[in-house]
């Protein structure tokens, strides 16, 4: 039975998020209600601190250097990593929803979805930032908007709402267009509920399960194909990263109760498949 092996200490209260890019140094991901963005040191093991705001929901790197950056309520970007950022100003005025999860799709906007604090249903929605800073929305009536990730010729996306319970896919035109937006796979309510996701260079999806205590991967069929298991339950996300982006990285929580002394830490796994980089942010 294959197993993650904890890579940091349980630093994080709500680790989230990861991202691997070179441009910044490696892995970094995110304590999301503490507002920061967190950096492993890949020389020294150390884990270091970027505060960016009340909430770091999600982050991607720029083209042009530095990051965007989903807050509590707005898009920030930096042209440095690690330096001040500079708000774009709010998408919602709304004081009892927040920005979740979110990535950067093949032609460069950076989309992000909302969630309620209560987490009622149908309160959440998914933004999309185009490279003209232009915000619009690209779906509307989700509860908790989470993973999303696109296939390797850029023809679909899969998004997961955690409260359906499935991950579902889109078919993408590589324009930021998604359409025809249908159930991929549903997980059963006993192992878990599905949250954040990353794609393979094979078209695996690889999705965390929040309760679950592991990561799974679907085939590009929709068939079971791998289970990692972790020491805590609250799996939050995933991402594919290293050199030869070889290595699964894995964030957990210790939100909602769990008391196991990994809650919190990021894990690794090689699980002998290579996966896609980060795209970047075109604005």
């Amino acid at each position: 039975m294959p197993y993650a092996e904890q890579l940091t200490a349980a630093d994080a209260d709500h680790g989230e998020g990861p991202v691997w890019s070179p441009s910044w140094g490696g892995l970094r991901w995110v304590d999301m209600l503490a507002g920061d963005i967190l950096h492993l040191e890949s020389c020294t093991g150390v884990v270091s601190r970027w505060h960016v705001g009340g909430v770091a929901a999600a982050f991607r790197p720029r083209s042009a250097g530095g990051a965007v950056i989903a807050t509590e309520r707005e898009f920030v970007v930096c042209d440095v990593v690690g330096g001040p950022v500079a708000g774009l100003g709010e998408v919602f005025a709304d004081h009892g929803i927040r920005f979740n999860d979110g990535a950067c799709d093949p032609a460069g906007n950076f989309l992000c979805g909302t969630m309620a604090y209560d987490e009622s249903p149908g309160c959440g929605t998914l933004y999309r930032l185009g490279a003209d800073r232009f915000v619009d929305t690209v779906l509307a009536g989700a509860t908790i908007s989470n993973g999303l990730a696109w296939t390797a010729d850029s023809a679909l996306a899969y998004y997961v709402d955690t409260p359906t319970g499935r991950i579902d896919v889109f078919d993408s035109d590589g324009t930021g267009t998604l359409q025809n937006r249908r159930p991929f796979v549903a997980v059963d309510p006993d192992s878990g509920s599905p949250d954040g996701l990353t794609v393979d260079a094979e078209g695996g999806v690889w999705v965390a399960l929040w309760n679950g205590s592991a990561v799974r991967r679907y085939a590009p069929t929709g068939a079971l194909d791998e289970v990692i298991h972790l020491p805590t339950s609250k799996v939050t996300a995933c991402t594919f990263g290293g050199t030869n982006l070889d290595e699964l990285y894995i964030t957990t929580s210790r939100q909602g109760g769990d008391r196991n002394v990994a809650a919190g830490a990021m894990f690794r796994y090689l699980p002998g498949i290579c996966g896609l980089p980060a795209a970047s942010y075109a604005g």
